[in-house]
C-alpha cells in the first residue's frame, strides 16, 4: 500500500467517530429549520458546534449521556446540530448573537429559554435541558 494513501486513509478514519458522535440523535441544521419548528410549537435545543472542537465533543458526551438517562429530553425537545464551520454567517447565528462554536441554546416560540457557552459540566447542561422540557 502506498504510504501517502495509508496515512490519508488513517487520518480520515480517525475523524469518523467525531463526525458520527456530533450528529448522534440530532437533526442537521438547514436554513429555516429552526423557525419552522418554533412556528409548530416545538422547543428546540441547538448545538452550535464543529466536528473538530474538543469543547464541543465534551459537551456532546454530556448531552448524549443525559439523553440516554432521561427519555423526556428526546420527547420534549428537537435537537438540532448547527455546523458552525458551514453556517457561522447564517441569519440564525446573527439573530441569536452566537459569538462562537461551543454554544448550546434552547428556544421556545419567540423566547430564548437559556444558553450555555463553553460549559461542559453535567450540572450546567442538565439545567439547560430541564429548562427546555419545562418550557
Amino acid at each position: 500500500m502506498d504510504r501517502r494513501y495509508f496515512l490519508a486513509f488513517t487520518a480520515a478514519l480517525a475523524t469518523l467517530p467525531l463526525s458520527a458522535q456530533a450528529n448522534s440523535g440530532s437533526v442537521a441544521y438547514t436554513p429555516g429549520l429552526v423557525d419552522k419548528a418554533l412556528a409548530e410549537g416545538k422547543t428546540v435545543f441547538i448545538d452550535f458546534a464543529t466536528d473538530w472542537c474538543t469543547t464541543c465533543a465534551a459537551q456532546n458526551r454530556v448531552i448524549q449521556k443525559l439523553r440516554a438517562e432521561n427519555p423526556a429530553y428526546d420527547a420534549g425537545l428537537l435537537f438540532v446540530y448547527f455546523d458552525w464551520d458551514q453556517y457561522s454567517k447564517d441569519e440564525l447565528a446573527r439573530r441569536l448573537k452566537i459569538p462562537r462554536r461551543s454554544v448550546l441554546v434552547v428556544l421556545k416560540g419567540d423566547a430564548e429559554i437559556g444558553r450555555v457557552t463553553l460549559g461542559t459540566s453535567e450540572e450546567e447542561i442538565k439545567a439547560l435541558l430541564d429548562a427546555g422540557i419545562a418550557a
